[in-house]
């Protein structure tokens, strides 16, 4: 049985990013979700036959990692030029100053709060180390004018130092792609570490 795959719970719940808990995953359950990286809109019983298992099996598995937040959401990849869009930017930025742990939660919030409303698609925007940044945002832009006016309400946020935001620029309608966007080698790569673990 084909059936949305949303769970509906997550939206309820809090932010998946404060619950982070390293637990290993059985080999059964580390290619289901390798399956479901290659193809989502797959059936319970079809993905219990790739995987050779039952397809109450395969239902129960999906319940728990959809439960343990291993599976956030389910989602296709579009062609985004076919979209209209034109740009995909890695936008690095250095954030003002260290923020006290007890006020890292409502920053956050007003940070996703603010920039939620924009009319910019915000693909990723984390924390991270290196090329001397602490974050990055990476967005999707129909034309340059739209990317310089993101960069205009990046700068303007009270939390990065306006004088350290750069990007990096992707013209997606670039006759040369050298890897488009797919999770199909995340799912090669967990098959093969668990096979290696075996």
């Amino acid at each position: 049985m084909k059936r949305n795959r949303q769970n509906e719970n997550h939206a309820k719940d809090s932010d998946p990013a404060l619950k982070v808990e390293e637990k290993a995953l059985k080999n059964t359950e580390v290619a289901l979700v390798s399956e479901l990286m290659k193809n989502s809109r797959r059936s319970d019983r079809e993905l219990a036959k790739a995987i050779g298992v039952s397809q109450p099996t395969v239902s129960r598995m999906i319940r728990k990692l959809e439960k343990e937040r291993v599976v956030n959401e389910y989602t296709m990849i579009p062609d985004f030029r076919k979209l209209g869009y034109t740009i995909c930017a890695l936008i690095f930025t250095k954030v003002k100053a260290p923020i006290p742990p007890e006020k890292i939660e409502n920053k956050r919030e007003d940070i996703k709060k603010r920039l939620s409303h924009s009319p910019f698609a915000i693909l990723l925007l984390e924390r991270g180390i290196g090329l001397d940044y602490d974050a990055v945002i990476v967005c999707l832009y129909r034309d340059y004018a739209s990317y310089v006016e993101h960069m205009r309400v990046i700068k303007e946020l009270p939390y990065f130092v306006s004088s350290e935001v750069n990007s990096f620029l992707i013209d997606l309608n670039d006759a040369i792609h050298y890897w488009y966007l797919t999770f199909a080698g995340v799912a090669k790569d967990l098959l093969r570490a668990t096979n290696e673990n075996e």
